[in-house]
């Protein structure tokens, strides 16, 4: 048995808690959300004062946070308040697994290792649902040994580990993966709209694409419409699974990447702008697939 601290239990953090209760560990967590504290006390995990209360005894601190300077600043700490460096453990292993820019996980790398701290960036994907069923796929950056004193622990969380290499580069994976997925999301939704002008059915269109050249995971696990994949938000009005914010911010981080490496990206620069235009209009609590519907209002001319 191993004591983790969780800091960051909200809709990813808690279930990702609770899956290491599952396996066994002890567990400490900490949230500002006191709904978050309940829910996570329910599934086994001890609920600490203060994040520095929570790592005080951690062989392992997991942050899963809203952003960089969140994590940052649990890093190092506020005014009076120590931070997760000063008030853990010499020689901790920290599992960074939040979405943040590369910069800032490299950031953190570093204060770690000045800490005297182990740490690896290990951000996710597969959303609540795979957080919930422990079939995340985490993208890993850090040094080789540290990454194998992690893959335990992520095991018990998801089924797929990947080291991506150096310090930050499971950041990079990740803002690399969402921008695929941001845009094959907008393409596949176009063609569903096309397809409904042009005559065809939903079904008939996915029966197609599902099995030819325009499969992919948009389409076939997240498809945007109701009906061929039962499991998709399209079939209850859209709850997240990914919500548009996360979409709108993950490829936000993406296109400052672009820019700091030079990147011609213009198919990624525009979803970037439909998503974060999509947020700002009310759908960031929405399943980020929604954005069909944005494409259905838009496609007013009649088919002829």
């Amino acid at each position: 048995m191993t004591n983790i601290a969780f800091i960051g239990l909200g809709n990813m953090g808690g279930p990702m808690a609770a899956n290491l209760v599952v396996a066994g560990h002890r567990v400490t967590g900490f949230d500002l959300v006191p709904a978050a504290l309940e829910a996570a006390a329910a599934s086994g995990v001890t609920i600490a004062a203060t994040a520095s209360e929570a790592v005080a005894q951690a062989d392992v601190i997991i942050t899963m946070l809203p952003s960089g300077r969140h994590v940052l600043a649990a890093y190092e700490g506020l005014g009076a308040e120590a931070g997760l460096l000063a008030s853990a453990r010499p020689g901790a292993l920290f599992i960074e697994s939040s979405t943040i820019s590369v910069d800032d996980a490299r950031r953190a790398h570093q204060l770690a290792e000045a800490a005297g701290m182990r740490s690896v960036d290990a951000p996710v994907s597969g959303g609540v649902v795979g957080a919930t069923a422990a079939t995340l796929t985490f993208m890993v950056g850090g040094a080789v040994a540290d990454f194998e004193l992690s893959e335990p622990f992520l095991s018990s969380m998801g089924s797929r580990i990947v080291h991506c290499g150096a310090p930050g580069n499971g950041q990079a994976a990740k803002i690399c993966n969402n921008l695929i997925l941001g845009s094959a999301m907008i393409a596949v939704s176009e063609a569903f709209v096309l397809g409904e002008k042009l005559g065809l059915t939903n079904q008939a269109l996915f029966d197609v694409a599902s099995t030819a050249s325009g499969q992919c995971w948009a389409l076939t696990t997240n498809c945007p419409v109701p009906g061929p994949v039962a499991t998709s938000p399209a079939n209850r009005e859209f709850q997240p699974g990914f919500a548009g914010a996360l979409m709108a911010k993950d490829l936000g981080l993406a296109v400052e990447a672009l820019e700091s490496t030079g990147v011609e990206a213009d198919i990624g620069r525009l979803a970037e702008a439909i998503y974060r235009q999509f947020a700002a209009d009310g759908g960031g609590g929405l399943d980020f697939s929604a954005i069909i519907d944005v494409i259905r209002e838009r496609s007013t001319k009649e088919s002829a």
